[in-house]
């Protein structure tokens, strides 16, 4: 890889990501970029070689790192990029600012973001991924995004720029968000606490949150609307399909189905990457010989294969 770009921020060569994201999993990046503050990642993407890939990354909730690392420059937004503000009936997130932290701002200043309490993760990832959890999500409420483009310039992006759609979105290609703005419907913070409070009872109650897991690990094979929007009454429930394939607990190597949800791939111990990835596979393929339903990954798997 040529010289990259001199930083204010922290530039480190060959650094591990098992530990940055949930699952405890993975390689190498190539390198791993902490950007001082925005005008220092869009200077160091103006002035790095263009064929230098960049890969940008949140917490790493949702996220396999295959075991080979990845050839690139991983960005990955600190304490410059997680401010939380509110304006009127706006919100003002960084990208780095945790999804629960902008529930709870919100609440306290009377505004309804309460569907990002259970979500984990930060804001830049649930923009990319159009997180959603209770019937709402990021395409109901997000108005604008602001973006570091590849070539280093800053941009503003409406919404409807972005396409988002069911666990997707389009930005360009190697575009890094750096915050968000959402507008969100009144309420009196007590109750909205009281609604949160709530919502983590019951995701508490039924997903395997003491767990090393990403979340839900495949999309519910149901169609939905442009927005992500399902229709409840006909959705079908990849735990449910999972279920009937006989592969709640299903275990390769330290990766099993977890027993409590079978939709949550959870590192139990020891796991490779290549062992969660390998399980989530023999699950797709034990689904689609029982019911002829193709499962799609929700987690992002990224990176290399180990050489032999």
């Amino acid at each position: 890889m040529s010289a990259l770009p001199e930083t204010r921020g922290v530039l480190t060569p060959d650094r591990s990501l098992a530990e940055l994201t949930w699952l405890r999993v993975g390689g190498p990046a190539d390198w791993l970029f902490q950007p001082a503050d925005e005008a220092d990642l869009a200077a160091f993407l103006g002035a790095l070689d263009p064929s230098v890939p960049v890969f940008p990354m949140g917490v790493g909730s949702n996220l396999i790192v295959r075991d080979g690392g990845i050839r690139a420059v991983v960005i990955r937004l600190g304490r410059g990029f997680n401010g939380i503000s509110v304006e009127s009936d706006r919100v003002v997130a960084g990208a780095a600012a945790l999804d629960a932290h902008v529930a709870k701002r919100a609440a306290e200043a009377g505004l309804d973001l309460t569907f990002l309490r259970t979500i984990p993760g930060s804001i830049g990832g649930a923009v990319r991924m159009n997180a959603g959890c209770y019937g709402s999500y990021v395409a109901d409420v997000l108005e604008e995004v602001r973006v570091v483009t590849r070539q280093g310039a800053v941009q503003v992006l409406p919404a409807s720029a972005l396409a988002l759609r069911y666990r997707q979105s389009e930005l360009p290609e190697g575009a890094v968000i750096v915050s968000a703005v959402f507008r969100a419907g009144r309420g009196d913070p007590a109750a909205l606490e009281a609604k949160m409070a709530e919502q983590i009872a019951k995701r508490d109650a039924s997903q395997p949150t003491k767990e090393r897991s990403a979340g839900s690990t495949f999309r519910n094979p149901a169609g939905r609307s442009s927005t992500g929007r399902a229709d409840d009454t006909h959705e079908l429930k990849a735990w449910k399909v999972i279920d009937d394939a006989g592969m709640r607990g299903a275990r390769i190597g330290g990766a099993q189905m977890s027993t409590m949800h079978s939709n949550f791939l959870i590192n139990a111990g020891g796991a490779s990457a290549a062992d969660l990835e390998n399980l989530g596979e023999e699950v797709r393929k034990k689904v689609y010989q029982s019911s002829g339903i193709t499962l799609e990954w929700e987690i992002m798997r990224v990176g290399e294969y180990p050489q032999d």
